[in-house]
């Protein structure tokens, strides 16, 4: 029994433990799971169990058969490239107000070395929310940093970006990181866009099932994200 703590906020919990299960494998798209089902297995009332599924559904993340349950549904490719325009909008200009207010960035870069170090693929992606949330925060716009977790937990559905290593990843936030100490606007902004663009990109072709350099990454990316 994936046993979840009764508390004000049971719907989210709700919520989050589906997210999990999603993102797992234990919850797949080809089942259909009812609310009976569902509440037995996380050990809670059909209640929140209901309010969390119109959550879910509201984010595009399962799909609700009245009388029946509902079904998983993975982001396709377009829903990662509206993810990532959202994104791109938001935390480039977050990078350049945060080297503009000198935002301590080397602090929260420093868990990613750390993880890297004990070989914890889990604890690198709790850094590496907390770093882009550190960047947004910082910026001072809260509202922007919860709007990106939000979309981080749909895209984290997928798995983490293929094709490269932690390190790799690592290395992509560290002219940000330099940027920021440098008291440089302009260079966090451009090194916060191309670590997007190749993270979303990367993840496009990870939801349609191609390589990379498919032509329909680029199809997708164009339409909807553009040549910016």
């Amino acid at each position: 029994m994936l046993l979840v703590s009764a508390s004000p906020s049971l719907t989210d919990r709700v919520v989050t433990a589906v997210r999990d299960g999603i993102r797992d494998k234990r919850f797949v798209p080809e089942e259909t799971y009812s609310v009976y089902q569902l509440a037995e297995l996380l050990g809670v009332s059909r209640s929140p169990v209901r309010e969390a599924m119109l959550k879910l559904a509201e984010a595009g993340l399962v799909r609700i058969a009245r009388n029946r349950g509902f079904r998983v549904v993975l982001p396709d490719p377009r829903d990662v490239a509206e993810i990532f325009a959202v994104r791109l909008a938001l935390e480039p200009a977050a990078a350049r107000r945060a080297a503009e207010r000198a935002v301590d960035l080397a602090t929260p870069f420093a868990a990613l070395d750390e993880a890297i170090e004990a070989g914890d693929h889990e604890a690198f992606w709790v850094a590496d929310r907390a770093w882009h949330d550190a960047v947004l925060r910082g910026s001072g716009n809260g509202r922007a940093a919860d709007i990106v977790a939000s979309l981080r937990a749909t895209t984290a559905l997928l798995g983490p970006p293929t094709r490269r290593s932690l390190a790799d990843i690592r290395d992509e936030h560290q002219p940000i990181v330099a940027a920021a100490l440098a008291g440089d606007p302009d260079a966090a902004q451009t090194a916060m866009r191309d670590h997007l663009t190749h993270t979303g990109r990367l993840l496009v072709a990870q939801a349609a099932g191609v390589p990379p350099d498919d032509a329909l990454v680029d199809q997708v990316w164009q339409e909807v994200v553009g040549s910016g």
